[in-house]
């Protein structure tokens, strides 16, 4: 387990690496000159000049990459162009409404994605099958944003149900927080319940049609005890892998749902940025994304021991 863990955070590291490269070129060899954004359209040459001398924009690709680095080393992730404030500290401002809505939709996606799974494995062939089967395909097939807004004329719009958009913390209170965290928790959650589901009823089914488990019908095992307590249990390396693979798959749904329903969160701090050609916050948050995505593929690669007592590494 050792030995599989130090090659795993090995790997981890020489990912982080690349990504850290490829965020850096490509923020860096992106038309627009930050220098002339931050001076304006009335600034003359020597502005512009002193500006990016002062934020060493002239120095070598190697230089600056090398400075970057040791930046983010020390935990500094650069300062906002426009604003002037450290990147870390917008994106603390901006981490609650993120946090929250990415573990309502897990929770949410996971309780009812495996019950659908499980549902339509044990009644395979059936209508719920069928039905189930269907919502999988349509789920996964329709895009975040046309759910976000048919959900907003249903259900904010029409009946006056839930806000339209915004986000309240949860020290205002319980219930006007999760009520602005609804609409979007279901329009993320959908495309995952669906994914879920398929991959949760596929590895039940494979492992239904093992002789082992036609034994234990022979035995005369009941199907609640063949389900749950020899399938489900052996089925969940692959479900497990879904589920983690979604978690950090969150991270590009929530910028697009955030941006739908008006959510603060980091995604809309990503999306001004990219429209202000902020680079200092796009490469701060492309860092944080990339190194929270490897460490869960890092923590579900770790957890195949505890599902799975018979893998070893």
């Amino acid at each position: 387990m050792i030995g599989y863990l130090l090659r795993r955070m090995v790997s981890a590291i020489a990912v982080m690496a690349m990504v850290g490269s490829f965020v850096f070129l490509l923020v860096r060899l992106a038309p627009g000159d930050p220098a002339a954004i931050i001076a304006g359209p009335t600034a003359t040459q020597a502005m512009v000049a002193g500006i990016r001398e002062q934020m060493g924009l002239n120095d070598a690709i190697a230089v600056q990459f090398v400075h970057w680095v040791q930046d983010i080393l020390r935990g500094n992730l650069g300062t906002s162009i426009f604003s002037g404030e450290a990147v870390s500290g917008l994106i603390a401002q901006r981490v609650q409404p993120t946090i929250s809505l990415s573990i309502l939709t897990v929770i949410f996606s996971v309780i009812t994605g495996v019950s659908f799974g499980v549902l339509a494995a044990w009644r395979t062939g059936g209508l719920i099958d069928r039905l189930l089967t269907a919502f999988s395909s349509l789920g996964y097939s329709i895009p975040v944003f046309v759910v976000g807004y048919f959900l907003i004329y249903v259900f904010a719009i029409r009946t006056h149900w839930l806000p339209v958009q915004g986000y309240v913390p949860i020290g205002g209170g319980f219930w006007p927080w999760f009520s602005h965290l609804v609409l979007p928790t279901l329009a993320l959650s959908l495309s995952y319940i669906a994914f879920i589901a398929r991959i949760t009823r596929a590895s039940l089914l494979e492992v239904l049609s093992e002789d082992y488990m036609r034994t234990a019908a022979a035995k005369g095992a009941s199907s609640y005890a063949m389900l749950f307590h020899h399938a489900l249990k052996n089925a969940g390396v692959p479900i497990l892998t879904v589920i983690g693979l979604s978690f950090a798959g969150l991270i590009g749904g929530v910028v697009l749902t955030e941006t739908v329903f008006n959510i603060p969160g980091v995604g809309r701090l990503v999306v001004d940025a990219i429209n202000g050609r902020d680079y200092p916050i796009i490469q701060g948050v492309l860092i944080l994304v990339s190194g929270l995505y490897v460490l869960i593929n890092l923590v579900v690669d770790l957890s195949y021991t505890l599902v799975d007592p018979r893998i070893r590494y």
